[in-house]
């Protein structure tokens, strides 16, 4: 079966801890620590060896997704004392500043492709460029993202076929036209099908799907059919 979780910042805005307690009550296998804006960062790495995330398989973290270009080195400099826990660290490629202060990362990094508000990060072509300066990152795939700019999925297939060795892990949601991410409707779940066979069987969905605790199974279900597991999925 396929290692799926949620985001922190999915289910609870700017709380890591509430977030933390609807997956720990729900027994799921993996999930993000979001820190998405800037001042969520330090008091989310404060509190990583006070958290109870032994039933955790699998964990991620999420640097924020924009940030004063003054304080990157610190960022850096304090995400890289978080890289012996092997953990994958998300970035947005658009919120870099100096490439070279994040490619002494090395693969702890993973980045996102991005959605058709930002400048870069969104097709295979734009990834090649991120990817040439982070030779060492891994690859957090968004299909929700990769949805919203080419609804046809010709983009997601190709990503998927150039980075797929550097999969880490997928997020999951349905991405509106305002780039905001909603629970799954019956038409991405049908357009999520179609590339379901390139993500192996190993790699973590990580749901963006904000919904309610009561509400948490559902989506799983829906996620699960969407990217379902058969014969057809490729396994690295």
């Amino acid at each position: 079966m396929r290692q799926i979780g949620f985001s922190t910042g999915a289910l609870a805005y700017a709380d890591f801890r509430l977030g933390l307690g609807m997956m720990q009550r729900k027994r799921l296998p993996a999930i993000e620590l979001s820190a998405l804006r800037q001042n969520e960062l330090l008091p989310l790495l404060d509190a990583i060896r006070t958290l109870d995330l032994s039933d955790f398989k699998y964990i991620s973290i999420h640097a924020p997704s924009q940030f004063d270009r003054k304080v990157e080195g610190a960022l850096c400099d304090r995400l890289s004392n978080e890289t012996w826990r092997e953990w994958p660290i998300i970035i947005h490629p658009d919120a870099v500043y100096d490439f070279s202060l994040w490619r002494d990362l090395g693969s702890a990094i993973c980045v996102e492709n991005m959605d058709k508000r930002k400048p870069i990060g969104r097709s295979a072509r734009e990834l090649a460029l991120i990817f040439r300066e982070l030779p060492d990152a891994t690859f957090c795939f968004d299909i929700g993202h990769a949805r919203q700019y080419d609804s046809t999925m010709t983009e997601a297939y190709l990503i998927l076929r150039e980075f797929g060795a550097r999969l880490r892990q997928v997020h999951v949601s349905e991405v509106n036209t305002s780039s905001r991410h909603a629970p799954l409707s019956y038409a991405s779940m049908l357009s999520f099908r179609e590339v379901a066979h390139l993500i192996p069987s190993h790699v973590p969905l990580i749901l963006e799907t904000p919904v309610k605790e009561e509400d948490i199974a559902t989506e799983i279900a829906k996620v699960s059919e969407a990217l379902p597991l058969d014969k057809h999925t490729m396994v690295a």
